[in-house]
């Protein structure tokens, strides 16, 4: 008898931004697999006696394979479970979902997708500014800043990406933000765009630097230290008024 798997989105890691649905399949769920930012006080929602496993992919460690988290999901689904997949951020952003979705499908396995708050939001939230406004951002685009082996991605769209009167989000690119900066500024993004970096959003240590597209990319180049971050440039990242 196969089970079931609910792809639940934990959000940026603060468990209060859960979704009722991402906390009730949690509580009913037999197993669950989880991300290393999905992690800590999120799980304090499973129940008693449920199987906790990290899957976790970080930049710089050593990690589990996506076949291997595939197949995971796949025989504890065969064995009757009702699994989670709890994936950081939402789980249809750059988390490798349609990878795993395959996987089950291929199977024959039932599953479902619950929506949650993206790293982008919560980061723009706790800057206290919207990530669109009618006549000054009227796009918002996320873009991943690494490929599979870690390095910026080849094929970005630079025109769209250079646009001055978009909101442009950054997944994953701590690293490889000084090439994309030096990219954009060749493609006509003026060097001092407001940029925004927000490290560890909804964690215990997490933390904003405001500065503008070159010296942010400087700054990375110098150092761009262990913790998860999310960058976003564009004229609504620029510091707010007194």
């Amino acid at each position: 008898m196969s089970g079931f798997v609910s792809f639940v989105s934990a959000g940026p890691g603060d468990a209060d931004l859960l979704t009722v649905r991402a906390v009730d399949r949690l509580r009913a769920a037999d197993a669950v697999l989880f991300d290393d930012l999905a992690a800590g006080p999120i799980l304090a929602h499973a129940r008693a006696g449920a199987d906790l496993v990290g899957v976790g992919k970080r930049a710089g460690r050593a990690s589990p394979k996506q076949h291997h988290v595939s197949r995971l999901l796949v025989d504890y689904a065969k064995d009757g479970a009702r699994v989670v997949r709890l994936k950081s951020g939402d789980a249809g952003i750059f988390g490798r979902l349609e990878e795993e979705i395959a996987a089950l499908r291929a199977e024959g396995i039932g599953f479902e997708i619950v929506p949650g708050v993206t790293s982008a939001s919560a980061a723009a939230a706790l800057a206290g500014i919207p990530l669109t406004r009618r006549g000054l951002a009227q796009r918002l685009q996320f873009v991943t800043g690494a490929d599979v082996e870690g390095g910026l991605p080849s094929g970005l769209n630079l025109a769209a990406l250079a646009d001055p009167a978009a909101t442009t989000a950054v997944f994953m690119g701590k690293r490889t933000f000084p090439a994309l900066a030096a990219a954009l500024i060749a493609a006509g993004l003026p060097p001092g765009t407001p940029a925004l970096l927000a490290e560890a959003v909804g964690q215990p240590g997490q933390a904003l630097h405001r500065s503008t597209l070159a010296d942010l990319a400087r700054h990375l180049a110098a150092n761009p230290g262990p913790l998860p971050g999310l960058i976003l440039f564009g004229p609504l990242a620029a510091p707010a008024g007194p």
